[in-house]
């Protein structure tokens, strides 16, 4: 942690150059539109999903959000377990976690959670013990009504593998954003029911929106089909 703040200080003039630079370039999409919830499937017992964060969970890079990673993952697991999915996703572009909390609207009834955090955190520089903290009140809140929901925690996406962004600042963010992903791998670890998911590799241009940042349709469902793989439906 050290060795990462000496490198900030001593680089800081060309990091925030570049920075500057790439916000100018980078096309900013907005958020997906249309309704954040759903139902894929109409067959056995409903299975209710939630999906919050943050550009993920909010479908930038999608036009709709029926394109998107909630949508995609209730099909999945609607196909895998032949049952109804309700699903729904609160999701704001740009957001880190200790302000999610505050956006939640009354946690609805819900079976199984997906959180996706981290990329703003890690280029807004939250310390680790911060988004711990963050992250653990955002569970406490997800649970208030269910102490025993079943939560996994997407992990923060590989930064160091963001050709959007230049060397060596995607670099540097991919080093910050490995530390915030221990803390999620470490909350995992000591709490009942909460899971940590790998972050498949979404590389390629059919995988990618037109930012090259986020996940295209084709990303989403990709992500979709690896999570899948990995939840134990209640």
């Amino acid at each position: 942690m050290i060795r990462f703040w000496l490198a900030l200080l001593l680089l800081s003039p060309w990091l925030l150059w570049q920075a500057k630079r790439t916000r100018a370039t980078t096309p900013r999409l907005p958020e997906a539109g249309g309704a954040p919830s759903g139902q894929s499937g109409e067959a056995g017992p409903a299975l209710r999903l939630l999906v919050v964060g943050e550009s993920t969970a909010a479908g930038v890079g999608v036009g709709d959000h029926q394109q998107g990673l909630a949508a995609h993952l209730a099909a999945q697991l609607s196909r895998r377990h032949g049952r109804t999915v309700l699903w729904r996703t609160v999701g704001v572009n740009g957001i880190r976690a200790a302000a999610l909390i505050g956006q939640l609207p009354r946690v609805p009834e819900t079976d199984v959670v997906i959180i996706s955090l981290g990329v703003n955190d890690t280029t807004g520089l939250t310390r680790r013990r911060g988004y711990r903290h963050a992250l653990t009140e955002l569970i406490a809140e997800l649970r208030r009504d269910k102490a025993e929901l079943p939560v996994y925690l997407l992990a923060v996406p590989p930064m160091q593998r963001f050709t959007a962004l230049p060397r060596p600042l995607r670099d540097l963010l991919g080093w910050r954003a490995r530390g915030l992903d221990q803390v999620q791998q470490e909350l995992a670890r000591a709490l009942a029911g909460v899971h940590h998911l790998a972050y498949p590799p979404v590389e390629g241009k059919d995988l990618l929106a037109e930012d090259g940042y986020h996940p295209s349709e084709q990303g989403y469902a990709f992500i979709a089909r690896t999570v899948a793989n990995n939840i134990n439906v209640p």
